[in-house]
């Protein structure tokens, strides 16, 4: 019993800092006041994120103080040894890590702001409610959609647009936007098991030289049945009726250069996936050419406003700001979200700084075997954000077969859509959706969910076995 326990102990807070061999000598406080201590900040944490739409407390705040108060914890420990360099090694390594996903969010959610100002989703919102969609039809569309985007946009991304294509669809029916966002979330997710781009954990596989680009595609089927047993469920709570026609004028034009921004985020994403495959950079620096290019598109639709305004001969000092700045939609983005995740991977971070990595992975690949190691993966990659969860198996390395790693890149991707906080995609729409989609609304579906999970787990052994 004690050895299940640290086993669950382990998967929960393990992270990505393997780096702590390469910070010289370090020590294994998994048994000292530190470890304990640091485990109970963490849970408290977690649990005010879990109450934060009935204590109306935004969730980056108490993991931003949970992951400033472990990694004190931790440097009082080595200090106290005079390893003052290790956890510092250690900690640069984690922002690191955080950096790079920082940026990535920030463009993306550039783009979406930006997409959102220019009416590019009001547009869409008219084309499905003119063709007479019912609210269980555009609950298919939407999830098809995010299911066969999120292989090439990556889930977050794609779900980001999908949520804001059901908050315009959906106004009024607050059960469609639940239901709908729950939809895309597992449909995103499942999308972006099968495919090197569609999610940051497939990624690192990918990455790591673990499976080759065409082997992913064998995960195609299982994460099908994913999407598709929550989804066939949830369709009989979706309201009837369609969504009421609105003839508002405004509404259906697109503002100057929406389709132009479009246009831009997919060369964004195109440049991302190049960085990567052709020129081995991190994907980021591909995001962050496209922020450029959409800046460069913004200062021409200023010029453009400017010259219009002086051909209209406004007086001087009445539009003293373009009605479109790029920065504006920079400020837009969701910060409590980019913060939220600053605060896991810093304080999941420095737990697996602390030790409890190598305490489990001994324990839970050689005694459990790695079916139910690897299922258990996807459980707790639900609890914890998928990406550290991940790089513990990476780094643990464990001696399995394709099938196998196969399976852990299956339930790491497809396992987060358990809980709304499971994954990138749930985080940003509990943002995104704010007091429409909530952690308790999606924990009332998860029993559909984990059927689905079950399924495409036993449908990839019948499959690729």
């Amino acid at each position: 019993m004690y050895q299940l326990l640290l086993m669950f102990v382990g998967l929960l807070f393990t992270a990505g800092v393997a780096a702590s061999e390469s910070a010289g000598a370090t020590l294994d406080l998994t048994a000292n006041w530190v470890g304990y201590a640091a485990i109970m900040v963490f849970v408290a944490a977690y649990m005010l994120v879990i109450l934060e739409e009935r204590i109306h407390l935004r969730k980056s705040k108490p993991v931003l103080l949970a992951a400033a108060i472990i990694w004190i914890l931790i440097a009082l420990a080595y200090n106290s040894h005079q390893l003052t360099h290790a956890a510092e090694e250690a900690i640069r390594h984690n922002f690191l890590e955080y950096a790079e996903l920082f940026f990535f969010l920030l463009v993306a959610m550039t783009y979406i702001n930006a997409m959102i100002e220019r009416g590019v989703f009001d547009a869409l919102r008219h084309w499905l409610v003119e063709r007479g969609f019912s609210y269980r039809a555009l609950f298919w569309i939407t999830g098809f959609l995010a299911f066969f985007i999120s292989p090439v946009a990556d889930n977050l991304t794609t779900a980001l647009i999908m949520c804001a294509v059901i908050m315009a669809v959906g106004e009024g029916k607050p059960e469609f936007i639940a239901l709908g966002c729950i939809n895309i979330v597992v449909g995103a997710n499942a999308g972006g098991a099968f495919s090197p781009f569609g999610d940051i954990t497939t990624l690192m596989v990918w990455q790591k030289g673990i499976l080759q680009f065409g082997t992913f595609f064998k995960l195609f089927v299982p994460a099908v049945v994913n999407f598709l047993v929550p989804a066939a469920i949830m369709h009989f709570a979706l309201p009837a009726g369609s969504p009421p026609p609105r003839h508002m004028e405004g509404d259906r034009v697109l503002k100057r250069g929406g389709l132009v921004i479009v246009g831009l985020f997919l060369a964004t994403i195109v440049t991302a996936v190049s960085f990567h495959n052709f020129l081995h950079l991190p994907p980021v620096y591909g995001m962050m050419a496209g922020l450029a290019l959409v800046k460069f598109y913004s200062y021409y639709l200023g010029r453009l406003e400017h010259q219009e305004i002086e051909s209209m001969d406004v007086p001087p000092g009445s539009h003293e700001r373009p009605s479109f700045d790029i920065f504006d939609h920079i400020a837009q983005a969701e910060w409590d979200t980019l913060f939220f995740f600053y605060g896991v991977i810093m304080a999941v971070g420095g737990l697996g700084f602390i030790g409890y990595l190598s305490l489990a992975s001994g324990y839970i690949y050689g005694e459990l075997g790695a079916t139910v190691a690897n299922t258990l993966v996807g459980v707790m990659s639900a609890i914890v954000d998928n990406i550290p969860v991940m790089f513990a198996v990476l780094t643990m390395n464990p001696d399995m077969s394709e099938l196998q790693w196969l399976l852990v890149t299956l339930t790491a991707g497809v396992g987060g859509s358990l809980l709304s906080i499971g994954s990138a995609a749930g985080v940003a729409l509990m943002g995104q959706a704010r007091g429409y989609y909530t952690f308790f609304g999606h924990l009332k579906w998860t029993p559909a969910i984990a059927l689905g999970y079950a399924a495409s787990i036993y449908v990839h052994f019948l499959v690729n076995g």
